[in-house]
C-alpha cells in the first residue's frame, strides 16, 4: 500500500487531530504548522491537500446554525472564533473584565505603531506629545507589539511593530485592511499636554 493511500485511510482520524490543534492554539495556526505537528505524532509525511480537505470538513461542521463558533481563515492561518450573532454577548463579558482592556493611551500608542511601523518610542512620543513608556510596556506584555531590531540612528533606539497576536486581536489578514488614515484622522493633529498617567 502506498504512503499516499495510507494517509487517506479513515482510521487515522486526522480531521479530529487537526480540529484539536486549531482549538488548542491561542493564535491562528497555519497549514504548515499543522503538518509539522502531524508528522511528529504519526511519523509520516502528510500532504497539504489532505490537511486542506480536513479543514474544509471542520469548517462545514462548524457552519451549522446550532453551533456558536466557526472556523475562519485569519492572518494566514486557521482559528475558531465566535459567530457574529454572539459578538454582543461576548463583548459584555469583555466589558466586565476592564482590567484586561486597553487604556485610551495604549490604544493611541498601538494605532501609531500600526500605521508608522517600524517606529521608535521617541517617534511615538513626538506624535502623541506625551511620555509613552507605560503604554509601550503594557503592549509588549500583552504581546500586541514586538521589538523589530534597532534603528540606524544615533543611540540605536529600539524599533517596534505590531505582532501576529495584533492581527488576530483585531481580525485582520493583513495590515492593508487597516482603515485609511484619511478616513479617521483630521489633517491637523492636536498635541497632548499632560504626561501619561499610570493607572
Amino acid at each position: 500500500m502506498s504512503k499516499i493511500l495510507f494517509l487517506y485511510m479513515p482510521n487515522h482520524n486526522i480531521t479530529r487531530h487537526i480540529e484539536a490543534l486549531i482549538f488548542s492554539s491561542s493564535q491562528s495556526i497555519s497549514k504548515q504548522e499543522i503538518i509539522l505537528a502531524l508528522n511528529a505524532v504519526f511519523n509520516e509525511e502528510f500532504i497539504e491537500e489532505q490537511v486542506f480537505e480536513s479543514i474544509e470538513q471542520i469548517k462545514e461542521k462548524y457552519s451549522q446554525d446550532d453551533l456558536a463558533i466557526e472556523l475562519v481563515f485569519l492572518n494566514n492561518g486557521y482559528q475558531f472564533l465566535t459567530k457574529k450573532n454572539y459578538h454582543e454577548t461576548v463583548n459584555q463579558l469583555q466589558l466586565h473584565r476592564s482590567k484586561k482592556k486597553l487604556s485610551q493611551a495604549a490604544m493611541e500608542t498601538l494605532a501609531i505603531i500600526a500605521y508608522r511601523q517600524p517606529i521608535t518610542k521617541l517617534e511615538i512620543e513626538q506624535i502623541r506629545g506625551v511620555n509613552s513608556d507605560y503604554s509601550v510596556q503594557r503592549l509588549l506584555e500583552k504581546e500586541l507589539i514586538s521589538i523589530d531590531g534597532k534603528a540606524e540612528t544615533p543611540g540605536r533606539p529600539i524599533l517596534y511593530r505590531t505582532s501576529t497576536l495584533f492581527m488576530d486581536y483585531f481580525g485582520l489578514n493583513s495590515l492593508n485592511q487597516l482603515p485609511q488614515l484619511k478616513d479617521i484622522v483630521k489633517e491637523e493633529n492636536s498635541v497632548g499636554e499632560n504626561v501619561e498617567q499610570i493607572n
